[in-house]
């Protein structure tokens, strides 16, 4: 008890105290005590609660202090001790409990029970926004200049002070130029996809300056929080290391002044609802009564139909209370959950696991060519569209006075409105960003009604996807574990195709030697390879090109080391103008291609704002439609996601009784253990809606999805957690089988059956193969297909050779550093379980960092002979060495015991050169490099002036030994060009080897 061990009575002594504890070397007087106690807690310069932190206190210390007071008060010090004394001393330990520590510091008085706060609850943590982040980087910006501010007063002269020689906005720009650079929260946009933009743009995040760290973030902060109810939803997470500390901001959820997070209420009084909205934070909602969404009142009085209605209580437990004790009611059942979320149909059904991946994949969803607004919607489709911005609105009321491709005039009563479309725009992840207007000459629009489309979204609903017909029936072994196939027809009609821009940029430098320039005038270039650069060396818009094109040519002035007297009399003779040059054209990368869609060119001269040491930027982007292909990543919207295994003709795929071929067979083993079951109801709701179950009538569906090739499919809204049962569903299919007695196709009903279970939707299949019928009735159905961004041409790859790692010289990994296959610890136990002795020797020494091996490899393969017998990989010499380093004395014995020589790879570059009659011992080294004396000039200009041309006696040294490529590869591979002629690359798959 602190109180007790406190030695002060009196205020002059407790101020004292407190001095001698904060400045131990100052002498306590009781001003300086005084200043000091005000300086810390009552001083507004050196003191702010600031208005968040009032308005807590006085909420939690009920104390009635004015909102501008920033400050500690007398009021709050007295509220603040009756807080904490009344706090329980005594935790309530158990009489049984073994827990001697506890027991000796708990006072022997009655259990008290107190709320203890919660530090992850939404009442005691708030949003700092990106206003109030930025203006934090202002401050701290702010105060470094009035720091430099102050330094340049006390030592300029007063009299020839001006405001331009003492104030210096450097530290404030930089303060903002770090905050949007090189900030943790500062992210580069997710522009996949419509969703994924507006999915970004209301991320909340836990980690960032002054937050949590993934490492150190305890399991209680990521977990699901009663007061996330309505604030951040519960399902919208990443996978990873990141899991609950990244959230979403729930539908309908907004930020109070304060940062709070808060959510809508309608009012309920006298057992009445009423249409006014109340929005709370989880601090004020503790106080009251709140009713679910989805509980049935009449529309006309307000009143609930039944008397006992299902509440939160104020302890947030779920009760059945009286009508007239509730205060407040949901507004809408996807009021908890995220945007993304809220666009899953039947994710009532869905197992939460599989749930949260279905929001996830959402948001990497291709922008395709054609897209189709899902069949199965949840109604929230539109709104998201034009929440995201990509689509164009109409501002006022008006008609199309003019429309094409590049613009929209609509004519007002006040003027003309001109609204200009984007075209062909590359997104941060290479996706296409394109409007396109669905509006006609002379049409009549209203104002907010949609103009033009966006890339992700189709009269003005946001399409991801497509609907494709689907049987879940296994096919052949085809689709096992998650593969999927799909039929040839989406390939052929570009069902699920999409575009993709690549971004190439090079720049032209001025280095040491010169200024790089970008040209056409390329050394050792076919005139073939230049055909598509224009006169500047920049490729053509339209040019289709492919893996090792040139995209804009450019040139490099060479390393000239010191010239010997040869070579500047050889300059001096042929007046030699232009200096060495190498080509450091910017070509396309090994794998891609596509046709040139645009070229932006910047440069110093212009104008244009470069970075230090750039005279001229290029940029060039590259368009290629990707059709759909084994190994592209398909998803629906439940978490059912999967590969594309094999793409089977039209012909051969399951085909229904009306001859209609299936476009995708998934696995129905990937549906129990899933507990995935919306996409069950999905695929059946989805037959009913394609068929025009629901159509109004007048034979006119909805929406159009002319695609389907069905009378009047119609789009179905079924939004989350109030919408279709499974006894509707059964109803809807029911009412199909009625409607369409005369169709081959046939549904087993049975009417003696209760509600939801007359039929089980499934229909009889044929083999495409045979044409024989299968054994059992299938599942067929149309579902919402996502192609994801994860696309097997930006994954797959190969290398014959390519770049070495220099330690251990074996082939660098992954695709961006053109590196070999990886083959680690466990591959290689699966060659020694096959006993594979030779292609594991292969792997380990040629293949990988025996680097004389696999020179001589290349040189058999070329010649035709036998490969010879490997020698030391690289790595074991590396081994070597760091046991040396160690000071162990390692010898290599074979197997007779006689010590095996490691000969060092400098050692082989001697051996090479001698080979090639090149002296590399360290004297000839210095003779090269040491300048010519004057006799040797002369001599050589008497020897020009004889001949003409020069000629060199075989014994000197060469000048520029930096021109000659002494490898050992480079030998064997010159001997080898002597006999035969140029070599192309072996077939050498190279293999980086895990250490």
């Amino acid at each position: 008890n602190t109180l007790e061990k406190d030695p002060s009575t009196r205020e002059e002594e407790a101020l004292i105290e407190v001095f001698k504890k904060q400045r131990p070397g100052e002498p306590p007087t009781l001003d300086n005590a005084r200043n000091l106690l005000r300086s810390l807690f009552f001083d507004p310069k050196r003191y702010d609660l600031t208005k968040v932190g009032r308005y807590k206190l006085n909420q939690r210390l009920n104390v009635n202090v004015p909102d501008d007071t920033r400050v500690l008060t007398t009021e709050d010090i007295l509220a603040l001790v009756r807080r904490l004394i009344s706090l329980p001393t005594n935790l309530g330990v158990d009489p049984e409990s073994k827990d001697f520590a506890a027991d000796s510091i708990v006072l022997s008085r009655d259990p008290i029970r107190a709320e203890l706060d919660e530090y992850e609850d939404f009442g005691n943590r708030r949003l700092r926004t990106v206003g109030e982040l930025i203006q934090e980087a202002f401050r701290v910006g702010l105060y470094r200049m009035e720091r430099v501010v102050r330094e340049r007063m006390t030592t300029e002269d007063v009299d020839a002070i001006t405001p331009q020689t003492i104030i210096n906005i450097r530290p404030v720009v930089a303060a903002l130029k770090e905050f949007f650079g090189s900030s943790q929260l500062s992210q580069f946009m997710d522009q996949t996809n419509s969703l994924a933009g507006l999915t970004h743009r209301r991320r909340l995040s836990a980690l960032g300056a002054g937050g949590l760290t993934r490492e150190r973030a305890p399991i209680e902060v990521r977990d699901v929080h009663p007061t996330h109810y309505g604030r951040m939803c519960p399902i919208e997470t990443p996978e990873g290391p990141n899991i609950g500390l990244i959230g979403s901001l729930a539908s309908y959820a907004t930020v109070s002044e304060f940062g709070f997070i808060q959510t809508p209420y309608r009012r309920v009084e006298g057992g009445k609802v009423s249409e006014e909205i109340i929005y709370l934070d989880a601090a004020e909602e503790r106080q009251y009564t709140i009713a679910q969404a989805s509980e049935r009142f009449d529309p006309k009085t307000g009143k609930f139909v039944h008397g006992q209605v299902l509440c939160r209580s104020k302890d947030g437990e779920a009760v059945m209370a009286d009508a007239k004790h509730v205060d407040y009611m949901d507004v809408s059942p996807a009021q908890i959950v995220s945007v993304a979320t809220a666009l899953i149909p039947f994710l009532e059904h869905n197992d939460a696991n599989r749930a949260l991946m279905g929001a996830n994949m959402q948001r990497q969803a291709v922008p395709l060519m054609i897209t189709d607004p899902p069949l199965i919607g949840t109604g929230l489709e539109y709104r998201a569209a034009v929440d995201t911005g990509d689509v164009i609105m109409s501002q006022h009321a008006g008609t199309v006075a003019d429309v094409d491709a590049e613009k929209i005039v609509v004519e007002t009563k006040d003027g003309k409105d001109e609204y200009h479309l984007t075209k062909f725009m590359r997104s941060n992840q290479g996706t296409l960003i394109h409007q396109k207007p669905i509006v006609k000459l002379g049409e009549k629009v209203k104002a907010e009604q949609v103009l033009a489309d966006g890339s992700s979204t189709r009269d003005g609903e946001l399409a991801l996807g497509k609907n494709l017909l689907v049987a879940f029936m296994p096919w052949e072994g085809y689709n096992f574990e998650d593969a999927i196939v799909i039929s040839e027809r989406l390939v052929k009609e570009d069902v699920l195709s999409s575009i993709h821009i690549h971004e190439y940029e090079i720049d032209a430098r001025s280095t040491k030697l010169g200024d790089e320039e970008i040209t056409r005038d390329i050394p050792n270039r076919s005139e073939e390879s230049l055909k598509d650069l224009d006169e500047r060396g920049v490729v053509r818009i339209g040019a289709e090109v492919g893996s090792g094109d040139l995209l804009v040519g450019k040139v490099t002035p060479k390393g000239e080391t010191e010239l010997t007297a040869e070579e500047k009399l050889i300059r001096a003779i042929f007046k030699e103008k232009a200096r060495e040059v190498r080509d450091t054209s910017l070509k396309v990368p090994h794998g891609e291609g596509g046709k040139v869609i645009d070229v932006k060119t910047f440069s110093r001269d212009a104008g244009d704002d470069l970075s230090p040491g750039v005279n001229e930027l290029v940029r060039v982007y590259v368009a290629k439609k990707r059709k759909i292909a084994e190994g592209d990543k398909l998803a629906g919207r439940h978490g059912n996601k999967g590969v594309i295994a094999k793409i089977v003709p039209e012909e051969d795929m399951p085909f229904l009784e009306d001859g209609r071929p299936a476009d995708v067979v998934l696995n129905p083993l990937g549906v129990p253990s899933r507990m995935n079951i919306g996409q069950i109801l999905e695929t059946h709701l989805g037959w009913a809606a394609a068929h025009g179950v629901f159509a109004d009538g007048n034979g006119e569906g909805p929406g159009p999805n002319q695609l389907l090739n069905l009378p009047n499919p119609t789009p179905v809204a079924t939004p989350v957690f109030d919408g279709a049962t499974e006894a509707e569903v059964d109803e809807a299919l029911t009412r199909w089988a009625e409607e369409n007695k005369d169709s081959p196709i046939k549904f087993k009903i049975d009417k003696k059956r209760p509600a939801g279970r007359k039929t089980s939707g499934k229909v009889r299949l044929f083999n495409g193969k045979t044409g024989e019928s299968y054994d059992q009735k299938v599942t067929v159905g149309y579902m919402y297909i996502l192609k994801l961004l994860h696309l097997v041409d930006d994954k797959i790859h190969a290398r014959s050779t390519g770049p070495y790692s220099l330690v251990t010289q074996q082939p660098l990994g992954g695709k961006a550093q053109f590196g070999g296959q990886r083959f680690g610890e466990m591959e290689v136990w699966a060659l020694e379980a096959y006993g594979a002795a030779y292609t594991l020797q292969e792997m380990l020494t040629i293949k990988s960092d025996d680097t004389v091996g696999r020179v001589k490899a290349y040189e058999a393969i070329v010649k035709g002979e036998n490969i010879a017998e490997p020698s030391i990989p690289e790595s074991f010499k590396v081994l070597l060495k760091e046991m040396q380093s160690l000071a162990l004395d390692v010898n290599v014995l074979s197997d007779e015991g006689q010590t095996v020589e490691v000969r060092e790879e400098d050692d082989e570059l001697l051996r090479a050169a001698e080979e090639l009659g090149i002296d590399l011992s360290p004297g000839s080294l210095r003779a090269a490099a040491r300048q010519p004396t004057a006799e040797e000039v002369e001599e050589g200009q008497e020897r020009v002036d004889q001949d003409g041309e020069l000629a060199l006696p075989a014994d000197e040294a060469l000048g520029d030994l930096d021109d000659v490529d002494v490898t050992p590869q480079a030998a064997a591979a010159e001997e080898v060009e002597a006999e035969v002629g140029p070599v192309a690359d072996a077939d050498l798959a190279d293999v980086e080897i895990e250490e």
